[in-house]
């Protein structure tokens, strides 16, 4: 059906858009093999001339997508997967790998630290993209330039930078928006202002955001008409928890939560040569109920009257140095410190328990990077290093919610403290063969990481050691070559290695007990995993009317890290809290491949009208007591087709985002795949319709409405434990001046 319609609307837009005079293209997607500037590998290179598939999302394409969150705007590229268990979060999927085996930087600074787990994360909701210049998101392993877990790929985020004014004196300009969505009732407030004299600029945002509960949708497959339907919830009434039956099942209750997100930047312009500049950003929000916790049942009955993550909060002040136009060995030098705060917490009490677990991780994380690029005829060379210390604080309690008595309870990450170091080395190189023709990129990276855990807590858990310790090191490389034989075509081929050292999270969150059935512990032993990448790519465009876009990968996944069967002391089982249980290890023990491509094509149907449709598959498989299994986090077939059309003061798009059918046979045995918030088939295939259009009313002022999911079909994106929204009405007003 959806195709009629585009079909249709494509003949209304070809129509109209013969009697148009303005001569600008559609901005969502360009014909053009050379159309960006990339700064994805630390220095600006133009894009035709990496090896390594890389997506571009421009702050244009940000602001007509109107995301709520960073997430929502990856998940609107039609290229990015995004599992989520709360509708405050957003897990990131890059060709099968999820969570710390996908890298996110934020202006040159990582993000994945030494807490960040396997299973799935929200992290990226911390990223205010009302503030984003551009996002890359680059396919496939990265280790070369970006080190430790770019297994996946990694998703570079730039925010605005200051501008300085052209002329003496003072240049003010500013943005403001706001907007509201009817299907979670959200209401986003944003406005930065730049102030830019000669050599001085000063950028300063600010944006809050308040959620409520998430309505799904109401069209419902026939055949699994209770998909997503909660009739009951919990809430405390007096001094005990009481059920009550929800009004409306389509609204999820206690899912939304409100965040603030600020930053301000400083950029100091010493000569045409040299500048300086200093980055602070803060993301702090409200307690996050985990959604998918608080419909879990238990012998027929809801499990939990609370389960919530605690304020998440991120600081980040960091410094950069840059050099250019230089006239010894280096053209260009970069260099920077930075620091990071975060902190997390996680609050569960059980229904008709009064006692609430409470569970606080503190970690701070301070960082370098230098780095030099050289170029000489026509090689291009960029070497570095960069590192990162982790320093991890967890504590925890228990507290009766009715005496506010509070008593001792075992934490998630060592109770001493737990630290983290890794430094690298690394060298980076583009040789033009023939000049704007055939490219060759490598490059070869060296990694060293130590780990330091201190168990404190003799009580919970009574090992024969006080600290675990680790040390490794992890190489990479990566040769490629970009072959051009006209303006028309391009054609790829790259051999990549990624790498994963383990961190805190891997040694130190171990020493839970799994329902007192096993316990595990520390694997001091525990080494980088490896992911070896083969990558074919093909891409044609005439400049005018057509673009096509293929690429292929395999990936070979070694040493992946498992949980299994392990000894302390000599022994399989150990005497803890007054029984024998069996003790496990997280191992490098699992093998598995993946292999899958993405295809995109872009067509110009009329001067005003673009017609843009992506498609992806991965395909992942670990070898288990002898046999394949399915490898968890690998999405179905899913992407996106859009007709866009865009004369004088008006766009308009109307585009389809679509997901294939998840089957219960390609469910990982792991559980990360989450089959219980699925059907006993698997999760069903689906696709919305939505509409976008867009107004300037004059340079100042536009406006934006936007009607997603037009049918409210009912439908949830595989591995989620949360209804995606139902119909949903935006409306986004923005100033300019």
């Amino acid at each position: 059906m959806q195709y009629k319609i585009l079909a249709a609307l494509s003949c209304l837009l070809i129509a109209t858009g013969v009697q148009a005079q303005d001569n600008d293209s559609v901005h969502i997607h360009s014909l053009s093999l050379d159309e960006v500037v990339i700064s994805s590998g630390r220095f600006k290179e133009r894009k035709k001339n990496v090896v390594q598939r890389i997506e571009t999302i421009t702050l244009k394409e940000i602001e007509w997508s109107m995301p709520q969150t960073s997430a929502a705007m990856l998940e609107q590229s039609g290229n990015v997967f995004m599992q989520r268990s709360q509708a405050g979060g957003g897990s990131p999927v890059i060709r099968g790998f999820e969570a710390n085996r996908v890298l996110m930087v934020i202006d040159g600074v990582r993000m994945n630290n030494a807490i960040y787990r396997g299973g799935h994360l929200q992290n990226v909701i911390t990223i205010d993209n009302n503030v984003l210049e551009k996002v890359e998101v680059l396919y496939g392993p990265s280790s070369t330039l970006y080190g430790s877990d770019a297994l996946g790929g990694v998703v570079v985020f730039s925010t605005k930078k200051p501008q300085l004014a052209e002329w003496k004196g003072m240049d003010v300009q500013a943005n403001m928006m706001t907007r509201y969505s009817s299907a979670n009732n959200e209401g986003t407030g944003h406005v930065d202002f730049n102030l830019g004299f000669r050599k001085f600029a000063s950028l300063t945002s600010a944006t809050f955001s308040k959620f409520g509960d998430t309505r799904q949708g109401n069209l419902r497959n026939p055949f699994y008409p209770a998909l997503g339907i909660h009739n009951e919830y919990v809430e405390r009434v007096g001094d005990s928890d009481r059920v009550f039956t929800n009004p409306d099942p389509n609204v999820q209750k206690y899912s939304g939560y409100s965040q603030v997100d600020l930053l301000q930047k400083f950029l100091y312009q010493q000569n045409e040569k040299v500048s300086h500049a200093l980055n602070l950003q803060y993301s702090t929000s409200s307690d996050i109920p985990r959604y998918d916790r608080l419909t879990d049942y238990r012998n027929g009955s809801l499990r939990f009257a609370e389960w919530y993550y605690g304020p998440q909060e991120r600081l980040l002040a960091a410094y950069q140095f840059e050099a250019a136009q230089l006239q010894g060995f280096f053209d260009e030098i970069k260099a920077g410190v930075n620091y990071q705060y975060i902190e997390e917490s996680r609050h569960q009490r059980s229904r008709g328990d009064n006692v609430r677990q409470n569970r606080y991780e503190k970690l701070d994380a301070l960082g370098y990077n230098l780095d030099f690029r050289k170029m000489m005829n026509r090689n291009e060379l960029t070497i570095g290093t960069d590192g990162q210390y982790n320093k991890v604080r967890s504590a925890a309690q228990a507290t009766d919610i009715v005496t506010g008595e509070e008593s001792a309870l075992d934490t998630r990450y060592p109770g001493g403290g737990s630290n983290m170091y890794y430094g690298a080395v690394y060298a980076q190189h583009l040789l033009k063969l023939v000049p704007g023709k055939l490219i060759l990129n490598d490059g070869i990276r060296l990694n060293y990481t130590n780990l330091r855990a201190s168990f404190s807590d003799t009580v919970f858990f009574p090992f024969p050691y006080s600290d675990a310790k680790q040390q490794n090191t992890a190489l990479s490389g990566n040769l490629g070559l970009v072959y051009m034989p006209s303006y028309k075509w391009r054609f790829t081929a790259n051999g990549a290695t990624g790498f994963r050292s383990p961190n805190i999270d891997d040694l130190g969150k171990v020493f839970e007990s799994v329902g007192g059935q096993i316990l595990v512990v520390p694997n001091p032993d525990l080494g980088p995993e490896y992911t070896y990448n083969a990558d074919l790519g093909v891409s044609y465009t005439d400049g005018e009317h057509i673009r096509l876009e293929a690429n292929g990968f395999y990936t070979w996944f070694r040493n992946a890290i498992v949980t299994s069967a392990f000894t302390l002391g000599g022994d399989d089982s150990v005497l803890y809290d007054g029984k024998l249980t069996q003790v496990v290890a997280n191992q490098n023990k699992a093998k598995a491949y993946l292999y899958g491509f993405n295809a995109a094509v872009t067509l110009k149907l009329a001067p005003r009208v673009t017609l843009y449709s992506s498609f992806n598959y991965t395909y992942g498989r670990y070898e288990q007591a002898g046999t394949e299994v399915p490898l968890d986090h690998v999405p179905p077939v899913f992407g996106k087709t859009s007709l866009a059309y865009k004369q004088n003061r008006f766009e308009g798009e109307i585009y389809a985002m679509y997901n294939g059918w998840k089957r219960l046979a390609d469910y990982s045995p792991s559980g990360e795949d989450n089959l219980n918030y699925a059907t006993p088939q698997g999760m069903p295939a689906w696709y919305t319709l939505n509409l976008r259009t867009g107004y300037r009313l004059n340079e100042h002022l536009s406006v934006q409405l936007a009607l997603e999911n037009i049918m409210d079909y009912n439908y949830r994106v595989f591995a989620s434990g949360i209804s995606a929204p139902g119909r949903n009405l935006v409306l986004t007003l923005r100033g300019r001046m």
